[in-house]
């Protein structure tokens, strides 16, 4: 008979142990153990995985490159987070929210890779062929060269891409597949771990591309062990918020390319639009008639620059502790920004609520956004317009200087684009090496003169 035992497998790093423990010994994580009953059956078959090729040591002099290492998905903004374009023998993982629009992404990207003369072997484990097909018309994907396939079983699956042999190959979800030699639910950790272990050596022996969707949890992390992220060569979040169409695609690992880097669609009808100026996408709804708060800064995705207006509102408080509330920014960066205000600038914000919000729904993480959140904040609470045609680039230390930032000849170049007038910088970044047209530039080594700087006529602040 099949002996069944349990086990308790760490989702953060795959510890595994035969009791629960609250604290996992290998990572220190807490309440990451979930329990698996494994059922261990004699009659099944080992898991196959075939090797076309054997791998030999090869002198890393002797080794070629090829011209098709590298090949287009047909979306500009997708082969700029992959860094270029897809590479030939990679596992991908893309992640994101129910309905945000991964299987719109990959199937379309499918349709253009099947046009190019490239196999595709599309396989969702969670809709069927037909509902596949309502889908791709949606989004007017059609080709020859793409197989569509309904399948949860990993075995049918293998068997299925050494015969058709295909050049690509979709996982639609990672999640939702099996592999029968392991008695386990599908979805489970062992599950998720063994199956895309041996999607991943189909990948490397056979040089086939598999790009594969996974969940996430409540957390906004990829559902599984977090050793499925290390497995992978690239790791891609698709993020957005539920209310506007415009949809995010993230590189958090890349082993072929740069990390952090955004590629940003637009979620319409027919299926996912790109967006070429995210910049101008985000300050679409900037109001002409600019209230105190309101100040437009330089922020830098990976390689890309984008311009954000960030939105501070101060006004008394009627708690006995005062409110500090930050949207799309590092709350505790915030609170720091204040303290530094409050010492160096004598701004008061000891009675006062403090609300930061960076417009659009987009989280920046770079301190360049600095500078930008100290003048919205001050301004605010003074009453004070700061130029419209300025955008703002630095980061502040802690006894009120401005630091310099990375790519400030792109950032202000991009502004440029857009029609702004004067860039307010760390003074320590300047000369630069080309000097932007159209557009003036202010070092400034202190906040208290970049405050000054903004203002288009020079207003007494009160501090």
């Amino acid at each position: 008979m099949a002996k069944i035992k349990s086990k308790w497998t760490c989702l953060n790093c795959g510890y595994e142990t035969t009791g629960y423990l609250g604290k996992c010994p290998d990572c220190g994580e807490w309440g990451t153990l979930t329990e698996e009953k494994i059922q261990k059956n004699d009659n099944v078959k080992g898991l196959i995985v075939n090797l076309n090729n054997k791998s030999v040591p090869q002198l890393l002099k002797n080794i070629e490159l090829d011209d098709a290492i590298r090949f287009s998905t047909g979306l500009s903004e997708f082969n700029r987070v992959l860094g270029g374009g897809l590479v030939r023998g990679s596992l991908v993982l893309i992640g994101g929210d129910p309905g945000i629009g991964k299987s719109t992404l990959v199937l379309q990207s499918s349709g253009n890779l099947a046009k190019t003369g490239l196999k595709i072997l599309y396989t969702s484990a969670e809709e069927s062929a037909r509902q596949v097909k309502l889908r791709s018309n949606r989004l007017n994907v059609d080709s020859e060269n793409l197989f569509i396939y309904s399948e949860t079983n990993l075995d049918e699956i293998q068997a299925n891409i050494s015969n058709i042999n295909p050049d690509v190959v979709i996982i639609d979800s990672i999640q939702a597949v099996y592999s029968s030699g392991l008695t386990s639910s599908p979805g489970s950790v062992s599950q998720v771990r063994e199956c895309c272990n041996i999607l991943m050596n189909i990948a490397k022996a056979n040089g086939i591309t598999i790009i594969v969707v996974g969940h996430v949890t409540k957390d906004g992390m990829i559902a599984g062990p977090k050793v499925l992220e290390h497995m992978v060569d690239t790791v891609l979040y698709f993020e957005g918020e539920r209310y506007k169409s415009y949809r995010l695609l993230r590189t958090i690992k890349n082993r072929f390319g740069s990390t952090n880097d955004v590629g940003v669609f637009n979620m319409e009808d027919d299926g996912l639009v790109e967006v070429t100026n995210p910049s101008e996408l985000f300050l679409a709804e900037r109001c002409e008639s600019i209230a105190p708060g309101s100040v437009v800064i330089a922020t830098s995705e990976g390689t890309r620059p984008l311009l954000v207006e960030i939105q501070a509102l101060v006004g008394p408080t009627s708690y006995a502790a005062p409110r500090r509330v930050a949207t799309g920014i590092e709350y505790n960066r915030v609170l720091q920004i204040l303290a530094v205000l409050e010492k160096r600038v004598g701004l008061n914000l000891s009675k006062h609520d403090v609300y930061v919000n960076v417009v659009g729904g987009i989280n920046i993480q770079e301190p360049a956004a600095d500078l930008g959140i100290a003048l919205a904040v001050a301004t605010c609470a003074r009453n004070v317009i700061v130029d419209p045609e300025t955008v703002i680039i630095g980061e502040i230390g802690l006894s009120g200087e401005t630091r310099t930032v990375r790519q400030l000849e792109q950032r202000i170049n991009e502004a440029a684009k857009l029609g702004f007038k004067k860039a307010i910088v760390p003074k320590a970044s300047l000369p630069l090496k080309t000097n932007p047209a159209n557009i003036k530039v202010i070092g400034v080594s202190r906040l208290i003169e970049a405050i000054t700087s903004s203002i288009p006529v020079k207003e007494e602040l009160g501090v």
